[in-house]
């Protein structure tokens, strides 16, 4: 988990009664902010280890395998910096249907019931990507581009099983906010048998992760502006077969006498 935001408040946080186990990762911020992780309320984490370029506010113990949390660190470098942003392409795809093709969607894409969706790069615009109330959504081999001021919204009574190429352009990237969009809030939720695979990649976006996901067998990363976690969640970072890029360790800044 890696926020990039170089001075929110906050930029990782922790709150609520959540519990968050990230088995194989580690959570990073870019932040300076003295509070740029922070864990409030009752919640929990168990991680590999905490890093952030400014400071730690946290309520509560955490537990990591690394020997200390570090802070001052040096930013870390946005591993998509150089992702491209895939076109649109004509004519727009209807989304009323239980079995969705890749292509562009120009009013949004609101999906209720059991959906699937095929293989391949789904541009959204005009709208935001809905998973409804008790929807069902499938996938694997997907990127969805959220263009413009387009963005996600997932109900937490949805189950959600989607997975991201393991080749090609988009190799790992489950979802990609565009960069133009500034203010962006993306609503990630779930039940418990929901499993996101890939990248949650919003460079310049707020990441909310809501849901109960189980995340077993999988691999989540999320690169955001931002990241809010408040639902209960377990991911386990199995990355091996999935094409994933790594986020690249940082370290800290010491003075030397």
């Amino acid at each position: 988990l890696l926020a990039l935001n170089r001075s929110a408040s906050r930029a990782a946080l922790f709150s609520g009664s959540s519990t968050t186990k990230l088995t194989g990762c580690s959570v990073m911020s870019n932040s300076i902010a003295p509070d740029a992780i922070k864990l409030q309320g009752s919640a929990s984490l168990d991680v590999d280890c905490l890093i952030s370029a400014g400071g730690m506010s946290l309520a509560n113990p955490v537990k990591t395998f690394c020997t200390s949390l570090i802070t001052q660190a040096l930013p870390a470098a946005d591993p998509f910096a150089d992702l491209p942003a895939p076109p649109a392409t004509n004519p727009c795809q209807n989304g009323n249907q239980s079995t969705l093709q890749p292509g562009t969607y120009c009013r949004g894409l609101s999906l209720s019931g059991s959906v699937t969706l095929s293989p391949g790069v789904y541009v959204i615009q005009g709208g935001d990507f809905k998973a409804n109330s008790n929807a069902n959504i499938s996938g694997e081999g997907v990127i969805i581009y959220l263009a413009g001021s387009s963005g996600v919204t997932m109900n937490g009574t949805a189950t959600v099983n989607l997975s991201a190429p393991t080749s090609g352009t988009y190799s790992g990237v489950l979802f990609y906010g565009d960069r133009a969009n500034l203010a962006g809030s993306n609503t990630f939720n779930g039940t418990a048998d929901s499993l996101l695979t890939g990248a949650l990649y919003f460079p310049t976006q707020a990441v909310n992760y809501l849901g109960n996901f189980s995340g077993k067998n999988g691999c989540t990363q999320v690169v955001a502006s931002t990241v809010q976690w408040s639902g209960n969640t377990t991911i386990n970072q199995d990355c091996t077969s999935l094409g994933m890029r790594e986020i690249p360790a940082t370290q800290s800044v010491r003075l030397v006498e």
